[in-house]
């Protein structure tokens, strides 16, 4: 199984002109550097991974705008790291989420147009998302208070909750809600980073967030559950199980 190197080459020289841009225009720090360098690394392990498991996928258009997205996510974490050290540059870490949440609706466009949506393409745009809820989430820590930290969570928590329940791992039929709770956490997460709102208003928008996604993660484990314990009623000679109609859910 061979890997698309191009992408790869080509991405990592991306994400080094990243953050040697934001070194000459607002500085990384001691701890920007290095948490630009392991995000970057470990992004690269990890998709290499991927596209070996997924060796039949071509890359496409959508594909790299999503790594894109990932690219600028890297200098987001970069000056995460770099302000929770005490030396925050707060416009270059907005501009830079504000433009990777904006492509946000891009990438799965450009795929449903193209006939180029894949198993590889949503999982490499829902992590994606996440990476970027994750350092958004904790920029928020510094000041509204680490509880803050919980919004970007819930993904991380659901993949170790699937170790020893590896039922979580089953495909979830499509829903219109769960779409709108991960739309407005992107929303929220920009708008209160940016210091748009008074302090109380940010914390209360950031505590709604939360509650919309432990209804969100909790409907989709109920139903996966319900389906799990479908699975283990009937007997092994029955045949496979034919699973619920997304319009029940």
């Amino acid at each position: 199984m061979t890997v698309p190197a191009r992408p790869l080459v080509l991405g990592g020289i991306a994400q080094a002109a990243v953050l040697l841009l934001l070194e000459a225009t607002v500085g990384l720090g001691a701890a920007g550097w290095p948490a630009g360098i392991v995000f970057a690394a470990g992004t690269w392990a990890l998709l290499g991974r991927s596209l070996k498991r997924h060796h039949g996928h071509r890359w496409g258009l959508a594909d790299t705008v999503t790594f894109g997205r990932l690219i600028l996510t890297g200098g987001v974490i970069a000056l995460t790291a770099a302000a929770v050290a005490g030396d925050t540059h707060h416009v270059a870490l907005i501009a830079l989420a504000a433009v990777s949440l904006a492509c946000d609706a891009v990438d799965g466009q450009i795929a449903r147009r193209t006939g180029a949506t894949s198993e590889f393409g949503a999982r490499f745009d829902m992590e994606a998302d996440s990476v970027l809820a994750i350092a958004l989430s904790v920029y928020l820590g510094t000041t509204l208070g680490w509880w803050a930290v919980g919004i970007g969570l819930f993904r991380y928590a659901y993949v170790l909750a699937s170790y020893p329940m590896p039922w979580l791992n089953g495909t979830l039929p499509p829903r219109f809600s769960r779409k709108v709770v991960a739309a407005g956490q992107g929303a929220v997460l920009v708008v209160t980073s940016a210091g748009l709102l008074p302090i109380p208003l940010a914390q209360a928008c950031i505590a709604v967030t939360i509650a919309a996604l432990l209804w969100s993660f909790g409907k989709d484990v109920r139903w996966l559950w319900r389906q799990e314990s479908l699975r283990r009623e009937i007997p092994w000679w029955s045949g496979s199980l034919e699973t619920e109609p997304a319009a029940t859910v």
